[in-house]
């Protein structure tokens, strides 16, 4: 698609999306960067990932087990 397009129609584009992008509100990264950290640690009791899923509530669980005889 990018090669039916002209240099102009090109240039157009790019212009469009910075103006888009220039909207969005910008903050620093050292105060961003803490609250991500606070969040992951607040909700790192609730991540199945970091406590495991209970025998009972695991939706993978083996439901029985084979027999070969």
């Amino acid at each position: 698609m990018a090669q039916e397009l002209s240099e102009k129609e090109l240039l157009k584009m790019e212009v469009e999306q910075l103006k888009k992008e220039v909207k969005n509100p910008r903050a620093p990264i050292s105060k961003t960067g803490k609250e991500i950290k606070d969040y992951v640690e607040a909700e790192a009791g609730n991540d199945p990932l970091l406590k495991g899923i209970p025998e009972d509530k695991n939706p993978f669980k083996e439901k029985g087990g084979c027999m070969i005889s």
